[in-house]
């Protein structure tokens, strides 16, 4: 039903087809569990060779450490500095809200609820960006939308809160980030699994 919908499975669960680490180097890690391993990839983030731009994008996410951190990126313009030049959907441990917390638009908006199951459990995690909107949901429950276009002052947000994006050391306007981009899953020193990983696209027309 999923595919006669459109929609594509970007990770086969056996192997690393169509993956490889933003650093251009091969990944380190293994599939394990049926699932991406981005710790001790060898990368930052473990990145999909394709770029996308208007889409939905699924998957499930679990850990074993208490104090996990991970991130899910996308949009990603230069796969050589992800953290200024795409977002990234925070993935952690805990049960708080705000803009570093599970589900977060990170540093940009915060949660407005923490739909994380206990450690050790598979959440699942939908991100749906159609032009300058993105909309978050934990485990089927909506935790944190924007639209780009209102974030227009270079290194602030509309709420007044100063973000982290520069480009050549000059804070950005999230309203000038490309639209379309490459995604994939952080190594922030954590181990987590990643599976299910499906994409439907948009029709920005319709």
């Amino acid at each position: 039903e999923e595919k006669q919908a459109g929609w594509q499975l970007l990770f086969n669960g056996k192997d690393l087809t169509g993956w490889k680490c933003n650093n251009d180097k091969p990944i380190a890690t293994t599939v394990e569990r049926g699932s991406l391993v981005p710790y001790k990839s060898g990368g930052y983030i473990i990145m999909h060779e394709k770029p996308f731009d208007h889409f939905v994008l699924k998957c499930d996410v679990r850990w074993e450490n208490p104090r996990c951190n991970s991130g899910i990126f996308f949009r990603v313009e230069d796969p050589k500095n992800p953290v200024h030049t795409g977002f990234e959907i925070q993935v952690m441990s805990g049960t708080r809200v705000g803009k570093h917390q599970f589900g977060a638009i990170y540093d940009l908006v915060a949660t407005t609820k923490n739909a994380g199951k206990k450690t050790g459990e598979w959440n699942t995690v939908e991100i749906r960006c159609y032009g300058p909107y993105i909309n978050v949901k934990v485990n089927g429950q909506e935790v944190a939308e924007m639209n780009c276009d209102k974030f227009d002052r270079p290194g602030v947000c509309p709420d007044g809160a100063k973000h982290k994006y520069k480009l050549g050391g000059k804070p950005r306007a999230v309203k000038d980030f490309a639209r379309a981009g490459y995604l994939g899953f952080q190594d922030h020193g954590h181990k987590v699994w990643y599976k299910n990983v499906k994409l439907l696209k948009l029709d920005l027309k319709e």
